[in-house]
């Protein structure tokens, strides 16, 4: 089979497009013969090493596809069913294995599998950050970097679920229209406003309850001048470069504010919480209430091009490989 391997970290140019063995699956895991996976900026973090792996390494967190084979004691799951899973890693190749335990079941009549490849990871980011790191509540007022991006527009559309005021950030109008199509209210174009003055303008001067903010070095400073008091700062991503340390004295002179940086793997601990996350996702886009917008395709052996696109701020909505 062919899969995206990593033998030192790097730019987009060391992935490397390889045969390499069929695996087998083993008690507990099944294997998937993948019809899409998902490309994130975890996989960049990961290439270029700001968060080690083990070299060598298949590359990639995410996918779906039909269960071709089960290992021993499986009984969840059968060869023919439809799986999608996120934090798996090796899923850039045409077949992975993975535990079951991880696999989320849907049904391709109300849910197509490069959908369900393109929801896993960044729909349950935008899950538990607008459920569970800030539940957001009626009324309060976010403000969402990276609106049109792949997490921005999913956070725009569950955000505007809670009936939350959605303020978010863009580069373009094109980029703006995109959000303001996922439930945004207002979009500021950073590239031509000042966001922090446009946030305060907005919230007659209290600034908001809550920001999003997967790009990181660029904007954190200015979007903890965009919090109320008492508002928290979300930091997700670091598609700018990351956070410097800061200095926590910082906190208490700007209103008493919240700093977290969650990750996933936290926010889906138990079996129970996974499923939670993915079925209601699911669910939301059988019935339209969730638009999920792959903004491009590209064959398995493009991944560096994938990358190039991704860390160069050209792509809206999610990027997936289709082997």
């Amino acid at each position: 089979m062919k899969a995206i391997r990593v033998h030192e970290y790097g730019g987009p140019e060391v992935l490397s497009y390889e045969d390499v063995p069929v695996p087998e699956p083993g008690p507990g895991q099944a294997r998937v013969r993948l019809a899409a996976s998902g490309v994130n900026f975890i996989d960049v973090y990961q290439r270029t090493g700001v968060y080690p792996m083990d070299l060598p390494f298949t590359a990639g967190q995410e996918g779906a596809g039909e269960v071709e084979a089960v290992g021993e004691g499986v009984e969840e799951i059968s060869p023919g069913d439809f799986v999608a899973f996120a934090g798996v890693p090796g899923a850039y190749a045409e077949y992975i294995v993975a535990p079951v335990e991880r696999l989320v079941l849907f049904n391709v009549t109300y849910v197509e599998a490069r959908m369900a490849a393109a929801v896993m990871l960044q729909g349950m980011t935008a899950h538990y950050l607008t459920h569970s790191t800030f539940p957001i509540q009626e009324g309060q007022s976010v403000l969402v970097h990276a609106a049109a991006g792949g997490v921005g527009l999913l956070l725009c559309q569950l955000a505007k679920m809670r009936g939350a005021s959605v303020i978010g950030t863009a580069g373009t109008e094109e980029k703006a229209k995109l959000a303001k199509g996922a439930g945004a209210d207002e979009v500021i174009l950073y590239t031509e406003q000042d966001f922090v003055e446009e946030t305060k303008r907005i919230t007659g001067g209290e600034g908001v309850h809550v920001v999003y903010d997967s790009v990181g070095k660029d904007t954190f400073d200015g979007g903890l001048d965009s919090l109320r008091p008492r508002g928290y700062m979300v930091l997700f991503g670091g598609s700018s470069g990351q956070v410097p340390p800061i200095d926590l004295q910082i906190l208490n002179q700007k209103g008493s504010l919240f700093v977290t940086r969650p990750k996933l793997a936290d926010y889906t601990l138990t079996r129970e919480e996974l499923l939670w996350r993915a079925e209601s996702l699911f669910a939301w886009i059988g019935q339209n209430n969730l638009d999920v917008r792959i903004g491009g395709a590209y064959k398995l052996s493009e991944a560096d091009g994938a990358h190039r696109d991704l860390e160069g701020r050209k792509t809206t909505g999610k990027l997936i490989l289709v082997p």
